[in-house]
């Protein structure tokens, strides 16, 4: 496989400090970084694209390093690093493992990682950040309810099986789509699909603290009042809706379907709808030069004041401060 992220280098520099300091604007923030023994010398190089949910970067660094959990008011990240050539010596805790083309490492939210590179090769390898949130609306598409507590992921994961070669393969892909020049693989809903499968992928392939849930046997779907009331959201998110059209087109009173949202998905049929369009203008704002009004309107705001502030309250940040990292 070719060098991934060809055309998006963030730094290539002899001074170790270069690189620290991108990693962690890249992972945006939600990483602290710092080397494990003297800044070494050497070429440090970082490739990388962030968007929405994620973050990937390609190493190339002698650099023994410490990564940490940031502290944020979000929910953390996970991360999961792969050799793409040579090999890291890597820890998690107590758990140690060697990553190479062959086995990956991953990390949970508040974990602490080392990764040490190996000098006798020349290493490389990949980092991607995946948003907590995510991972858990993977698990509530498996399961049909989300998970009680945070999923938390065994530490080396083996990429030669059957299971570990679809993650490689899937991270492969969405290395090639963020690489080609093709506009359309540049649009946030084939990201965001492309991503989703990844997760899901991990949720199925890595043994975690809630993998007796996925495998105790066939779990229920959602009931088909639910999957029609999910499809009729996403066809018409940029238009107004309203609880009783929802129910409408699930078949079902507004109760019935309230209910089966709070059930399954922990929250009303609104407050799901104001979520996914506030996750989609979210996109929008960092794929796109659009102004910030401009898109919320495209997505069926009609009070910019009240959507600044359910904006600020789901992301922590008002859009103007998202807008500033585009």
């Amino acid at each position: 496989m070719p060098t991934p992220l060809r055309n998006h280098l963030i730094t290539r520099s002899r001074n170790p400090a270069d690189l620290l300091n991108a990693a962690t604007r890249l992972f945006g923030g939600s990483i602290a970084t710092s080397p494990l023994d003297e800044l070494s010398g050497g070429d440090h190089e970082l490739r990388g694209v962030a968007a929405d949910g994620f973050a990937v970067g390609y190493f190339a660094s002698p650099l023994d390093v410490r990564v940490a959990s940031a502290e944020c008011r979000d929910r953390g990240s996970y991360f999961v690093n792969i050799g793409f050539s040579g090999a890291i010596s890597a820890s998690r805790g107590d758990l140690r493992a060697t990553l190479d083309e062959a086995t990956a490492g991953v990390a949970n939210p508040g974990d602490t990682q080392e990764l040490r590179p190996l000098r006798s090769r020349r290493t490389r390898f990949l980092g991607l950040r995946i948003d907590a949130d995510l991972v858990d609306q993977e698990f509530a598409a498996l399961t049909g309810r989300p998970p009680g507590n945070t999923v938390r992921f065994d530490f080396a994961l083996d990429l030669a099986d059957s299971k570990g070669r679809a993650v490689r393969l899937l991270v492969r892909s969405l290395l090639e789509q963020l690489d080609s020049p093709d506009p359309l693989f540049q649009h946030p809903e084939l990201r965001r699909g492309q991503l989703r499968c990844l997760v899901t992928a991990l949720l199925l392939a890595q043994p975690h603290s809630h993998t007796g849930e996925l495998r105790d046997g066939p779990q229920p779907g959602y009931p088909r009042s639910l999957r029609a009331a999910l499809a009729f959201i996403e066809a018409n998110l940029a238009e107004r809706i309203s609880l009783g059209g929802i129910a409408g087109a699930a078949g079902c009173s507004p109760r019935t379907l309230s209910s089966a949202f709070r059930s399954r998905l922990g929250l009303s049929p609104m407050s799901y709808v104001r979520n996914l369009r506030l996750d989609r203008i979210r996109e929008d704002i960092l794929a796109s030069g659009d102004p910030i009004g401009t898109i919320a309107y495209r997505w069926g705001v009609s009070h910019l004041g009240r959507f600044a502030g359910e904006y600020r309250a789901r992301f922590a940040e008002l859009p103007s401060d998202t807008a500033a990292r585009r």
